[in-house]
């Protein structure tokens, strides 16, 4: 085959980071959040309905809130771009020539020589001057760019998802020792996802294991102990 004809095509992981960190926030929160309120309700003294009964609440409204604070947040990044886009736009349409001598600035910043530069803004304004300056000055590229709906749905599948699997381990282990299984199941768990997502992320395993297990545990022991507080008040 000639060497024309044949195409390299590399994989990139920073295309990943906007679903990923979706979805990774959402099931860290699903299992911390669900784990520490059924702990927390168990530590109390309830019976297993009643912790149950919490989780399923806990899955609903917590699936819900990331969904609308997915959504919210990213949306607001989106808006800003789309208003960044549009001042581009007119400007552009104002004074295209001011905006390839800042376009070839920014070049000249980067390495390249002024001639160089004067050529390569020349052409990409050429080509496609709004996706130029949306790049190389605004660092909007369509990899990175804010997806609302997307953000949204990810958060909350993953956070139901994460959420599912301490109800899971009350479900098939009730009785006396079920804050312990949902505390270790569920640290299990979340080593299990912060690994797996520094692998997916490209980065190393230990650190993001060591983080995700380190805050999940506070947060059931810091529920746990509200529970056993006002469990021995009421």
């Amino acid at each position: 085959m000639p060497a024309a004809r044949h195409r390299h095509l590399e994989r990139h992981r920073s295309s990943r980071i906007g679903w990923l960190r979706a979805a990774v926030l959402g099931a860290n929160d699903g299992i911390v959040s669900t784990a520490s309120l059924m702990i927390g309700v168990a530590a109390a003294g309830t019976d297993t309905a009643a912790v149950l009964t919490s989780g399923v609440a806990g899955l609903v409204a917590g699936a819900m809130s990331m969904a609308a604070g997915e959504y919210v947040s990213v949306h607001s990044q989106a808006d800003t771009e789309s208003a960044d886009l549009a001042r581009e736009r007119a400007e552009l349409a104002a004074d295209p020539a001011a905006e390839q001598r800042e376009l070839q600035a920014i070049y000249v910043a980067r390495g390249l020589a002024p001639a160089l530069a004067e050529q390569v803004a020349h052409q990409l304004m050429q080509h496609d001057a709004l996706a130029a300056h949306a790049r190389d000055e605004l660092g909007i590229t369509e990899q990175l760019g804010a997806r609302p709906v997307q953000a949204a749905l990810a958060s909350a599948a993953s956070f139901g998802v994460g959420a599912a699997l301490p109800l899971a381990v009350a479900l098939l282990l009730p009785g006396p020792g079920l804050v312990g299984w949902m505390a270790g199941t569920s640290l299990a768990f979340l080593a299990a996802l912060g690994a797996m997502a520094a692998r997916a992320g490209g980065a190393p395993w230990r650190p993001a294991t060591a983080r995700v297990t380190f805050w999940g545990a506070l947060a059931m022991a810091i529920t746990a102990g509200a529970g056993l507080l006002f469990g021995a008040l009421g």
